[in-house]
């Protein structure tokens, strides 16, 4: 449509402006969710030692390799080592040592036998055993020092999601504290004069605010610290006051970022718009909903958003223009969202000429056939269909309309 621009155009201008912030040395037990800043390396080993992936018996290879169940090898029990031994006894010819999954591998053995394949098992472990089935070969069920990593090595590059299984790769090497990027502080500012706190009585004109908590909560999911959340009428000296307040440097949460929501179209009182005219560029992107946003920076560098009030439009211009922003600043190297292309289950209507960015919901029935269903009529005002959306159906702009049965590419939300 002439006079719109690009998504990729505008998103490029977003990402510009969102310079990398510092990073800060954490200990490993306050580094769940936060961005790895630094690679780290393996201070031990991986494993640390040679061990058993068997509770069982360690045995000298040669003394077991013919055991059959006609023909057992008969071995003598000179040691019991635990998980957390540090013993490594001796083992003569025809030797063995009962030993625990996880336990050190004495020097003289070579191979592990499970205690399924003794006569006695578990039950009958100590003095003598009888082996009735051979090792499979030479190191059965002996897990090596460092096959998984050698100290030194890089176990997680800079620049990922620090989550559950990353943590634990991280403890496994060693390493108790590790460099992160230091959370993006952001500030929401919902605008309107017809908003008013969630439950509070409402008169002719008036709606629940709830702009500022999705985007609050959006913000936190996407690594940030939320330093300040409120609304505002729409008057130009109380947004003066707020940006004021949040934006302050000599606070310790001043604000990186401040995402409004409202206040950026075309209408009389577009309270975002008057206030930062020539601090904020206002543009129109080809897309459907979101189609009015809103950048800019303050001289302290503060990264300025404008989103539009509605809140389906809010939500999906945070996904697109916010969120890879805010994954920027703490370095990550992924900002996209997972995509499926799955099948349409009904059709709908797309807009002419723009991107469209539907809430949808997946229809798991058939486990080998996901298909997508809209959890709403489109309208960008329909918040509760949002709370059921579980994706996004992103429809191109040359796309006239969706029918049932077609491919769609499904960005994924939750």
């Amino acid at each position: 449509m002439s006079g719109l621009r690009t998504v990729e155009e505008h998103l490029a201008d977003v990402l510009a402006d969102a310079a990398p912030l510092s990073g800060e040395r954490v200990p490993l037990a306050d580094a769940h969710g936060r961005t790895l800043s630094e690679s780290v390396q393996a201070a031990v080993d991986i494993p640390v030692f040679d061990n058993s992936a068997m509770d069982g018996f360690a045995v000298r290879y040669a003394d077991v390799a013919d055991a059959t169940p006609d023909t057992p090898a008969t071995l003598r029990v000179v040691a019991d080592l635990p998980a957390g031994t540090a013993a490594d006894p001796r083992l003569a010819p025809r030797d063995t040592a009962r030993i625990m999954t996880g336990s050190p591998v004495p020097s003289d053995a070579d191979a592990i036998v499970p205690f399924e394949d003794t006569a006695g098992g578990l039950a009958d472990s100590l003095g003598s055993i009888s082996v009735l089935r051979a090792p499979r070969a030479l190191g059965a069920h002996i897990r090596r020092a460092g096959e998984d990593a050698r100290a030194g090595e890089e176990v997680l590059p800079a620049g990922i999601l620090l989550g559950a299984l990353q943590v634990a790769a991280v403890a496994a090497s060693g390493v108790a504290d590790v460099v992160v990027s230091r959370r993006p502080r952001v500030a929401v500012v919902s605008t309107g004069s017809e908003l008013v706190e969630p439950g509070a009585p409402l008169r002719r004109g008036q709606i629940p605010e709830s702009n500022s908590v999705l985007l609050a909560a959006l913000a936190a999911d996407a690594g940030a610290e939320v330093v300040r959340r409120a609304s505002v009428p729409d008057e130009p000296g109380e947004l003066d006051t707020l940006l004021a307040e949040v934006t302050d440097p000599r606070s310790p949460r001043c604000a990186d970022v401040v995402v409004f929501s409202g206040g950026v179209s075309a209408g009389a009182y577009e309270v975002v718009k008057t206030t930062l005219a020539g601090t904020m560029t206002f543009s129109k992107i080809a897309m459907q909903p979101g189609k009015p946003q809103g950048l800019g920076r303050l001289p302290s560098g503060t990264l300025l958003f404008g989103l539009p009030g509605n809140p389906v439009s809010a939500a999906v211009s945070f996904e697109v223009f916010v969120r890879p922003a805010l994954l920027r600043m703490q370095g990550r190297q992924a900002l996209d969202r997972p995509v499926l292309t799955l099948r349409a289950a009904s059709g709908w209507r797309t807009p002419p000429g723009r991107r469209q960015y539907l809430p949808v919901t997946i229809d798991r029935a058939d486990p080998r056939a996901w298909r997508v269903i809209p959890a709403t009529t489109g309208g960008s005002h329909l918040a509760g269909g949002l709370g059921r959306a579980e994706a996004y159906a992103v429809v191109p702009a040359e796309v006239d309309a969706v029918a049932a049965g077609d491919l769609v590419d499904v960005m994924l939300i939750s």
